[in-house]
């Protein structure tokens, strides 16, 4: 068995590229006595984990080209909705990289290598819960008709959605800059052993301040909104309703079991919580957020789902009766539509019309 040896022998840095150090960390948890680190093979659950990251970076990746490609979605909204996209998108990729490098590979990694990868897990699960309340920010700015966007509403969005990546990787990043247990074992994480637990204390309050932020925005917006006169408030307050009900209620179910089992595992002392050793199953429910976000976000918009129907097709994937020449034909015919919908569409409504896009 691996054991524990004096921190003052090691320079900092050579604790960073010691493989052994990753032997002495999982024996203290008590996960070597666990038959998946005494192989490189893949479970059938990994391989599910895989197939499921798989579909939530193509569902991500239509988002962004649907986005991209079409003028209509060129406004703040669907920016945010976009970045939000794209940080689910880079979650699931990074889940891959995690399963695959998991179970007996993760012996075979250095401390540096372990904290990238699951740093960046962190951190791209970190960007998408700071995009949903970029989004929770902006409906609540165009709810109550404050101009946030004016003449400099380029640069103000690029700030925000910089604000995210940027608290995204400070907060992810922590580990690897110093906040870590190679010195002290005794403070050391059970389900991520190299991590502290005073550190993932702090991120669980972080993501719970995060979430009773969203949910203060999105009642409020709904009182706003039920108190308005706007003539197309009544037909648009069940429909806020719902997407509020649905976002919190999806954000809430995925989070909820991780966060409970960081919670005990922060609690737990020595190897007394057996649960624990199960916990990878309860953080890959919570990236099942990033599959729900683009159908929550997008798919309750018409105009979305006319896009993916239209991206879907061009691609060739609706059969020979669907050629790619007859969905162009179809997308140059609608190019009036759309442009009658930017001359109609008022910078500082509150709600989009028709309430295609209620989020």
């Amino acid at each position: 068995m691996p054991e524990p040896y004096p921190a003052e022998t090691m320079s900092t840095l050579n604790k960073y590229y010691n493989k052994h150090l990753i032997a002495v960390h999982y024996n203290h948890t008590g996960k070597l006595d666990h038959s998946k680190y005494q192989t490189m093979e893949l479970s059938y659950i990994s391989i599910f984990f895989i197939v499921l990251c798989s579909f939530i970076v193509l569902e991500n990746l239509l988002v962004l080209v649907a986005i991209c490609r079409y003028k209509k979605f060129h406004s703040a909204m669907f920016y945010f909705i976009g970045n939000l996209a794209l940080s689910d998108l880079l979650a699931g990729l990074a889940y891959i990289f995690n399963v695959v490098f998991s179970g007996g590979k993760t012996l075979t990694l250095t401390p540096l290598q372990w904290f990238v990868r699951e740093g960046t897990m962190f951190i791209t699960l970190a960007a998408s819960v700071f995009s949903l309340l970029a989004i929770a920010i902006e409906r609540h700015a165009a709810i109550v008709q404050v101009k946030l966007y004016g003449s400099e509403k380029n640069s103000r969005m690029c700030l925000l959605i910089s604000g995210c990546w940027i608290l995204s990787m400070l907060l992810g990043g922590m580990p690897l800059m110093g906040w870590n247990c190679m010195d002290d074992l005794l403070q050391c994480s059970i389900v991520l052993p190299l991590y502290s637990k005073r550190y993932i204390l702090f991120v669980l309050t972080v993501l719970t301040v995060i979430l009773l932020s969203i949910v203060i925005l999105y009642v409020r917006i709904y009182l706003i909104v039920r108190s308005s006169h706007h003539e197309a408030a009544a037909s648009q307050n069940l429909a806020l309703l719902k997407t509020v009900t649905i976002v919190l209620g999806v954000f809430i179910v995925c989070w909820a079991p991780a966060f409970i089992i960081l919670l005990f595992d922060v609690a737990c002392m020595g190897q007394a919580c057996k649960i624990l050793y199960k916990a990878e199953y309860f953080l890959g429910l919570a990236t099942l957020n990033s599959a729900m976000n683009p159908i929550i976000y997008t798919l309750r918009s018409k105009d979305m789902r006319r896009a993916f129907l239209k991206v879907i097709c061009c691609c060739g994937f609706l059969g020979d009766g669907w050629r790619p020449e007859k969905c162009l034909l179809a997308l140059r015919s609608t190019s009036t539509s759309e442009r009658s919908y930017h001359r109609h569409e008022s910078p500082d409504s509150p709600m989009m019309p028709e309430c295609t896009t209620c989020v």
